[in-house]
């Protein structure tokens, strides 16, 4: 069940939002030339009705593609990092289980709330907020994107976050949220520069990330992990902006935003001179080319969710409130 605060705003966003499919207004030039004027035109993403049915579509969609392991029944409604670590997960199951999923339990996702955003041009996109019956007392935050009017909507990213998590976001008198662009000043970090910022501060450090269990956390658990006698572990991690993994920001009430950004990470497992490296999971294992013999390199995608606060305004550390990861191939030698 969706919920949209409001009749009367309501009835102004659908109006909006059909304007966006509609308002492509055309005049002929002298020269024969057609004149597009919509995409200079700020709009709503969606209207709720639309941005509803994208998530009961979604989730059928997810729900037949996880019973039979087969990543072909959801490709049209995930992209991006959502899209890249779904359909390793779906491979590997199907290595592992021919048949489908023999634990399959249907996604169901009640409680719905869409934060949409208006803005000019493509791609557009909403968030839906909404309670799922998967990941215990958490709420599934999900970011629709399409780069055009006769697209499918997909899922870009996909982040659980604890109840109350989710900050108060900037609104118009229609209930509009607002899209905060990539270069956008005025911010700790500039959305277009936090998935780099990140992928430096797990490599080096340093005070632009507040503490928590997806920074500090993770480097210090890295840090064991690597003095581990008899194997090496080696980190590599790096930006990924290109495409559907483009951030993705919100301005919050506050003057921040929220940013939704991709990361990738290699692991590299390298056991000593007569020692081997311990056997992976046989998820791990499905998605491993080559022999496992010395070394073991493993390739993730992260999505992550951060709280970006305003410029000059207190607290200038960037929070990572969510994290998503998935192993999407590995490589022994």
């Amino acid at each position: 069940m969706s919920r949209v605060r409001g009749p009367r705003r309501l009835r102004r966003l659908e109006r909006w939002a059909s304007a966006a499919v509609a308002v492509a207004v055309l005049s002929p030039a002298a020269s024969g030339c057609v004149v597009v004027h919509g995409e200079r035109e700020v709009l709503p993403a969606t209207t709720p009705a639309e941005a509803a049915k994208a998530l009961e579509q979604f989730t059928e969609a997810y729900n037949k593609a996880d019973k039979a392991y087969d990543s072909s029944l959801d490709a049209d409604h995930v992209t991006g990092a959502l899209g890249a670590i779904d359909a390793a997960r779906l491979k590997a199951g199907r290595v592992n289980n021919p048949g489908g999923n023999p634990a399959h339990t249907p996604l169901t996702l009640t409680d719905a709330e869409f934060t949409i955003p208006k803005k000019a041009g493509w791609p557009r996109w909403f968030v839906a907020d909404a309670k799922g019956n998967k990941g215990g007392d958490v709420r599934w935050l999900m970011v629709f994107l399409r780069y055009g009017a006769g697209e499918k909507w997909r899922v870009a990213y996909l982040t659980l976050v604890a109840p109350g998590k989710v900050p108060e976001f900037k609104k118009d008198a229609d209930g509009l949220a607002e899209a905060v662009p990539e270069s956008a000043a005025g911010l700790a970090v500039a959305p277009g520069d936090l998935s780099r910022a990140y992928a430096t501060y797990l490599k080096s450090g340093g005070n632009a990330f507040a503490p928590g269990t997806h920074t500090t956390g993770w480097r210090e658990l890295r840090a064991k992990a690597a003095s581990r006698p008899g194997l090496a572990r080696q980190y590599i991690d790096q930006p990924l902006t290109d495409g559907a993994y483009a951030p993705l920001a919100l301005r919050t009430a506050d003057g921040g935003a929220l940013v939704f950004f991709t990361t990738r990470h290699y692991e590299k497992q390298t056991a000593a001179q007569g020692a081997t490296v311990p056997t992976p999971n046989k998820n791990v294992q499905a998605l491993t080319t080559g022999e496992i013999r010395q070394s073991l390199t493993m390739e993730f995608l992260s999505n992550e969710m951060a709280l970006d606060p305003p410029r000059n305004t207190g607290d200038q550390q960037v929070s990572i409130l969510a994290r998503v990861q998935g192993l999407t191939s590995a490589l022994g030698e």
